[in-house]
This record gives structure tokens, C-alpha cells and sequence, in this order.
């Protein structure tokens, strides 16, 4: 199953949340400021990010500037996890890097929807067709030229 690495400060949110998603089968990393989510990201090469925005030592918008910025975790998919609800909190996460948004206080199916929606799409191309029959590929490749 996936790793996954919280980087949350309020004990009670990183307690449930990593509670929660353990049970749903993902290995589950927990660091408590930017700083740490920053380092761990960089050693522990998770699948996923669930990133909060308001951090001690380094706040999330930063951290997630450098994970994007940075061209070995570049490609690692962040979701912010936010009180902010604003209307333009969504886009400034976005420019961050972020690739997803999830708002405060946090519904937990709908971010385990985000969380298969971004796994699935940052899949490799041989995982996403494994267990599909082998002229799956070969009909899609030819549909795509009729």
C-alpha cells in the first residue's frame, strides 16, 4: 500500500487522521512542523503528502515550495490540509505547489477520495494497466486512431 507522510502540528488531528488511514491499509509518516515534513520527504520518499498550511519552523506554503522545487521530490503529490477556507486560499495552496486542497475541519471520505484520485493518477503507466487483459492496451491504442 502507499506511504504516506502527515506533516501536522495539533496532536489531535495528526492522531485521528493517521489513525484513520493506517486501518485503510496506507504506512503512515507523521512530522510536526515544516521543517521535519521537509527532511522526512527527502529520506523517506513517500507517495504522498498530506501537508497542513499552518506550521511552527517552516509554514506549510514554504515546505511545499521546497518539496516542488526540489528535483528529487519534485514530482511527490502534495494535498493541503487548511482552516483557511477562502475563496482564494484554494489558488494560493495551488501556486504553492500543492496539487489537491482540503479544507478544515477535515471530512474523511472526501479526503480519502482526494488521496485514490491523486495515487491513481501519479500511478506508473504498468501499474494502472496490471490486471487488465493484454489486448486492453492494444484496443485502446487502436481506438485512439479511429
Amino acid at each position: 500500500m502507499a506511504k504516506l507522510l502527515l506533516v501536522e502540528d495539533h496532536e489531535e488531528i495528526w492522531d485521528f487522521l493517521s489513525r484513520r488511514l493506517r486501518r485503510r491499509g496506507f504506512e503512515v509518516l507523521v512530522a510536526t512542523d515544516g521543517r521535519e515534513g521537509i527532511e522526512m520527504a527527502r529520506a523517506e520518499r513517500p507517495d504522498l503528502i498530506l501537508l497542513d498550511m499552518n506550521l511552527p519552523e517552516v509554514d506549510g506554503w514554504t515546505a511545499a515550495r521546497q518539496i516542488k522545487n526540489d528535483p528529487d521530490m519534485g514530482a511527490t503529490p502534495i494535498i493541503a490540509l487548511t482552516a483557511h477556507a477562502l475563496a482564494g486560499d484554494r489558488d494560493k495552496a495551488m501556486a504553492a505547489g500543492c496539487d489537491d486542497y482540503h479544507p478544515k475541519p477535515v471530512d474523511f471520505s472526501r479526503l480519502i477520495g482526494q488521496i485514490d484520485a491523486i495515487l491513481q493518477a501519479h500511478q506508473p503507466k504498468e501499474e494502472k494497466t496490471a490486471g487488465l487483459s493484454p489486448l486492453a492496451g492494444c484496443c485502446r491504442s487502436i481506438g485512439s486512431r479511429w
